[in-house]
């Protein structure tokens, strides 16, 4: 599993934030700047996945409700295990019930969720290397996700510009949230 290491002081943001959205949102590589920022350790999602799931997805499958429930609990252990201390984990989440899941193993954790255009976003998937997500299940995401809702602690922010400038908007949002 990729992680970051452990910072050597305790996070400035105790909380543990999933970074969620649909496939090629830039989990990966947003999470680990938002964990830097955060002083937090990262957790790479998709290595949470069992091998059949990549499997399937690699396929061009979608994965179902069961596929994800393995998933979802692996990445549940991580975020409890790191409760009042802080740490990032991608999760595309999806669904309500995806985050309910996680928010039943890690009470507190909060939500990033990444938002964007879906013209950009299948630019994004088809200019990546070795991925095993293909663009075809793009439009199965995007029908599948549920946003946020309003009594669901986190913040949507979009991913239109640079790394750095996603990653600003995005502490600067979390940071705003009630503790």
């Amino acid at each position: 599993m990729r992680t970051t290491p452990l910072p050597d002081g305790p996070a400035d943001f105790p909380r543990v934030v999933v970074v969620m959205g649909v496939a090629g949102t830039g989990k990966t590589t947003i999470g680990p700047l938002v964990a830097e920022a955060l002083g937090a350790p990262y957790a790479e999602g998709d290595d949470f996945h069992p091998a059949a799931n990549v499997a399937k997805m690699s396929a061009g499958i979608p994965l179902d409700d069961e596929d994800r429930a393995p998933w979802l609990d692996a990445i549940g252990q991580w975020a409890h295990g790191r409760a009042g201390l802080g740490g990032v984990v991608s999760s595309s989440a999806l669904k309500r019930i995806y985050r309910d899941r996680l928010r039943a193993a890690a009470p507190g954790v909060v939500f990033l969720h990444l938002t964007g255009d879906r013209e950009l976003i299948e630019r994004r998937m088809r200019a990546r290397q070795g991925h095993f997500m293909p663009t075809a299940l793009l439009d199965s995401q995007f029908a599948t996700l549920q946003p946020l809702r309003e009594d669901e602690a986190g913040v949507a922010v979009d991913v239109s510009g640079t790394p750095e400038e996603i990653t600003a908007r995005a502490v600067a949002a979390l940071r705003r949230l009630p503790h």
